[in-house]
């Protein structure tokens, strides 16, 4: 891998930041503050690693204007040195770059348009009257279905499956073991005997959308199920039929949503939070890890239910408590009309 080198001050220019410190000095790296050699650049977000700036080895950092006062080393100084650090991180991406074209070992139908300047991987499925726009990469083994719509430089990670009809906009970010379009959990009971339903929605996914690995995106029944732009999805996600997701919104790995709810804008939800069907969530929601949600919230604001870790014994305990809680209430109301009365 050839080292990319970057002058200071060609750094500070790209992120607008302040630069205290010799405009001449190179960086080839990017690394935390403990790790980073005299060639690397590490940043400070978190005030609790604020301890490490004494020792560290860097060749500058990033930091706010308020931690910025006593460092003698460089500085690039941000009002939001995590966003510095994110759009730094693109410089420093080893990632081989895609070169455009087919491979011969790709099979795509006759019928489907594929950009003369997007990049299609080994052993590649494209199925007929698909339409894969400019600058798109597509990833070894993957597979996109009769009908499916990528967007212009959106990247598809190998292995990924892309229904039939399904709708990707631009620049979307799709990881290593998704599943776009498949077929929603619906089905009618004769007799206590499980009929399956035909599921005739979409997924339409719009801009600057990334679903993590091994998440899944089930097809609406009816209606389409829908992803608004900007919406982030870690890996191993459910998203039921029909559900719709302000644009956004972003979710931790292991989050469920049941079919048929709608959820608003700039939501976040912590890690395997669940999301009952049929129900209506606000904008700006935000759902703390392995939080429950039964019922519509309406209002924005910071939602948990469950109970964090506890020893086993003290668990145990709670646990016979929670059962007597009903027997509490009803023993209290007693009391209080005994002492109205």
């Amino acid at each position: 891998m050839t080292e990319r080198s970057f002058r200071l001050e060609e750094i500070a220019q790209a992120l607008g930041a302040e630069l205290r410190g010799d405009p001449d000095q190179q960086v080839t790296g990017l690394a935390t503050l403990q790790a980073a050699g005299p060639d690397q650049i590490s940043f400070l977000a978190n005030p609790s690693y604020a301890k490490y700036l004494a020792q560290t080895n860097a060749a500058a950092v990033i930091l706010s204007p308020s931690a910025a006062t006593d460092v003698s080393i460089n500085a690039l100084v941000l009002d939001n040195p995590y966003l510095g650090y994110a759009r730094l991180s693109h410089w420093f991406d080893p990632e081989p770059v895609s070169a455009a074209g087919v491979d011969p070992s790709a099979i795509v139908d006759p019928t489907a348009q594929v950009a003369d300047d997007a990049a299609i991987g080994p052993n590649v499925v494209i199925e007929a009257g698909a339409d894969i726009g400019s600058r798109v990469v597509v990833g070894a083994g993957t597979v996109i279905g009769a009908r499916a719509r990528v967007g212009a430089d959106t990247v598809i990670r190998p292995r990924v499956t892309l229904a039939h009809d399904v709708v990707l906009g631009q620049r979307c970010h799709i990881l290593s073991g998704a599943v776009i379009g498949s077929d929603g959990f619906g089905f009618a009971n004769e007799k206590g005997v499980w009929q399956r339903i035909a599921q005739l929605g979409r997924v339409v996914l719009g801009d600057d959308v990334e679903v993590g690995a091994n998440t899944t995106i089930d097809r609406g029944a009816l209606d389409d199920t829908v992803i608004g732009n900007g919406v982030k999805l870690d890996n191993l996600i459910q998203i039921a039929h029909n559900v719709q997701i302000g644009d956004h919104s972003a979710m931790a790995a292991m989050v469920g949503i049941a079919g048929s709810t709608r959820i608003g804008r700039h939501c976040v939800f912590g890690g395997a939070s669940g999301v009952a069907g049929h129900l209506e969530i606000a904008d700006q929601v935000h759902l703390t890890g392995m939080t429950l949600v039964t019922g519509d919230i309406r209002e924005p604001g910071v939602y948990s239910s469950g109970t964090s870790a506890d020893t086993n014994r003290q668990w145990r305990k709670n646990a016979v408590r929670f059962r007597q809680l009903d027997d509490l209430a009803r023993r209290i109301k007693e009391l209080e009309k005994k002492l109205e009365g």
